[in-house]
């Protein structure tokens, strides 16, 4: 890997190596721009890190301390969240479906939400792209815009069986698909021996994550990645308002790393903490935070999961967790009480996870040893329900201190009405399918799943951070690259569609978009306004 100094101003430096992070890195790297991409994770070796079990894989969670609150607190942690190289996407499912054309203007189609500043079409070559890379396995896809996958799909397993079953019974379209994992081998990486520990950790790496797709590309093309660094600051001009860097601690010693741009890329709750932490005399209420967005419109997904006992074992361990689903229910539908929808998704929780769902249900001691004895008998499905955009459900900074003496997030969220609404919905069908297959006891538990929000995108800097390229609107080289400048999230896994859009900016900044660069403007520094340099350009040197 080649390496560069502190002192060296490199052409962009990246805070965070997940979805986002990973995927600028690697098409920057590709262009021959000097990189360094920053983690606060370490570099995983799935072969030395990772293990077929569950308790031995929480290391693979953010376990910094966040205090949560809000009317419906959402606990933090193994399904919305990640630490190390990768990111979450590490321990994802590895479920990538694309969001909708109507993802992109439920406000003007549904009145609901909030439009986004570009639509399905700008980011319709980028998800292509990004399907063929990883690779994605599917079954032609109906729903949205129809489209295909460049591998076939994988067979079904058990669960995936009873979720077919169910589906023909009531006459629900429901196809195998689409997942990260190449049906065969692809490239250097084995086949999937469908073990079931997508949610832990590939350890044959025959599903795609960051780790193994695009962060080995990008350290043959000359990008630097930095493990063990904490982010604590980015540091801005007082006088150009331009970004200078970030200040970073590795190793127990504080650094600055000098930069001619900075991306962050940190997802939904460190990106917008990092901000807030970043206040300075020109930004005293946060970085980028003149109009007090930063933070705000944090939006998580309703999860709920409902599973099913059957005579027959069905052994739902055995396979991708996502293999079977149906976005039957996931446009607004008018004759529903609720706006938008949900899909539903086979799921296919291990045995700690099971146990959680099962005491979920106030089963303990004996009762619950025989349900947890009857595991293989059971198989579940998990929906994935739109909640809205609320300007409440917000990350702030809390009085509490990390190791590093930096405030810790403070995550607030409540539900609205038509999120409860949905809910209940999704439930209903899930225990509908689960029963038209022959399940003769179904049981729910209550989840939440994702992050999207708090820094989102914006026609304009009093209704966002960032532009539609990702661009601060207050800041002209500082980028969000990650899932908090969506502003909307739809019923669809956002990891894709994460990917997608941090690939849209890679081509701006090189002057390659589909739809061509940002154009230059103006740069603040609070109280003044100075004419700077647009962001775009070459880069300084070659990687």
């Amino acid at each position: 890997m080649r390496t560069f100094d502190d002192a060296d101003e490199v052409d962009l430096v990246i805070v965070g190596c997940g979805a986002g992070g990973s995927t600028l890195m690697q098409r920057l790297a590709r262009k021959g721009w000097r990189v360094v991409a920053l983690d606060a994770g370490p570099f995983w070796d799935p072969e030395r890190d990772w293990v077929s079990d569950e308790a031995g894989s929480h290391h693979l969670y953010w376990n910094e301390p966040r205090v949560i609150s809000g009317a419906d607190p959402v606990p933090l942690g193994s399904n919305n969240s990640g630490r190390g190289v990768g990111g979450s996407m590490v321990h994802f499912a590895g479920y990538t479906p694309r969001f909708h054309p109507s993802d992109f203007r439920t406000r003007s189609q549904d009145g609901v939400g909030v439009d986004w500043p570009i639509g399905y079409a700008d980011l319709r070559p980028y998800y292509e792209d990004i399907e063929g890379e990883l690779p994605v396995a599917g079954e032609d896809w109906p729903w949205g815009d129809p489209h295909s996958y460049p591998h076939s799909a994988h067979p079904v397993s058990g669960n995936g069986e009873v979720f077919l079953r169910g589906a023909e019974a009531l006459g629900v379209v429901a196809k195998v698909g689409p997942v990260a994992i190449a049906n065969g081998r692809f490239g250097h990486r084995a086949h999937c021996i469908y073990r079931g520990f997508c949610l832990q950790g590939c350890k044959v790496n025959a599903k795609a994550s960051p780790l193994i797709t695009h962060v080995p590309d990008a350290l043959a093309h000359g990008a630097e990645i930095r493990a063990d660094s904490m982010v604590t600051r980015v540091e801005v001009d007082g006088q150009t308002g331009r970004a200078t860097g970030v200040h970073f601690v590795r190793r127990g010693k504080e650094r600055f790393q000098r930069a001619r741009m900075v991306a962050l890329a940190g997802y939904s709750i460190e990106t917008p903490r990092l901000l807030l932490n970043s206040a300075s005399k020109h930004f005293p209420d946060g970085l980028c935070n003149d109009f007090d967005q930063v933070g705000r419109y944090l939006m998580v997904q309703g999860a709920p999961q409902t599973a099913g006992r059957f005579d027959a074992e069905v052994r739902m361990w055995k396979g991708p967790p996502p293999e079977v689903s149906t976005e039957d229910f996931y446009e607004t539908d008018p004759a529903k009480p609720y706006k938008r929808g949900f899909s539903i998704q086979t799921v296919s929780p291990l045995p700690i996870a099971w146990a959680e769902h099962v005491s979920a249900q106030g089963h303990f001691g004996d009762d619950l040893r025989r349900y947890l004895s009857d595991y293989p008998h059971w198989a579940c499905l998990g929906a994935l329900c739109e909640f809205l955009p609320r300007p409440d459900n917000r990350v702030t900074l809390a009085p509490e201190t990390d190791r590093h003496g930096l405030p810790v997030a403070n995550f607030s969220y409540s539900q609205g009405e038509n999120d409860k609404l949905l809910m209940k919905a999704a439930t209903a069908a899930m225990e509908s399918l689960l029963k038209a297959a022959g399940a003769d006891e179904v049981i729910t538990i209550a989840r939440f799943a994702h992050l999207v929000g708090g820094a989102r995108m914006a026609a304009d800097e009093e209704h966002g951070v960032v532009d539609a390229s990702c661009r601060s609107f207050a800041v002209p080289n500082l980028y969000v690259t990650d899932g908090s400048v969506l502003p909307t999230q739809g019923s669809a896994n956002p990891a894709l569609t994460i990917m997608a859009v941090a690939a849209r900016t890679a081509d701006v900044l090189t002057g390659g978009a589909r739809g061509g660069p940002a154009p230059p403007r103006s740069g603040r520094v609070r109280g003044t306004r100075q004419s700077v340099a647009a962001a775009t350009g070459t880069p300084s040197g070659h990687g």
